[in-house]
């Protein structure tokens, strides 16, 4: 039986990818980033997001129902998305509705949840 390391057992390195790579990765905003993967990694704040997914906009009660949880618990979550911009709110009368900010985290949360699937 082999033994499997998770490390090379020579050290060596292509210097032309390591210095070509390096430069796009200092280029790079981390902070925001991780943010997004901060905020979707908690399941009911997942849940929320991957909902309105699922229509243009939904009223903090819509959202609530939806996932199980108070209209409290649903509008927290909610803040938080908006909060990272993840999410954007209109106030309409005594409603507030909420929709998914941007078409990248749509497709983000679309692909994170078809690959979990496979």
């Amino acid at each position: 039986m082999k033994n499997h390391k998770d490390t090379c057992d020579i050290f060596c390195y292509d210097e032309e990818k390591v210095n070509r790579i390096s430069q796009i990765v200092e280029k790079q905003e981390f902070l925001n980033t991780t943010d997004i993967f901060k905020a979707l990694a908690d399941q009911t704040r997942l849940k929320v997001a991957f909902t309105l997914t699922q229509e243009n906009e939904l009223c903090v009660c819509d959202v609530a129902n939806i996932i199980g949880t108070t209209n409290a618990t649903a509008s927290h979550h909610l803040r938080h998305l908006r909060n990272l911009r993840l999410a954007k709110s209109r106030k309409e009368g005594k409603l507030v509705f909420y929709s998914l900010d941007d078409p990248h985290v749509t497709a983000l949360i679309s692909m994170a949840m078809a690959h979990a699937q496979e």
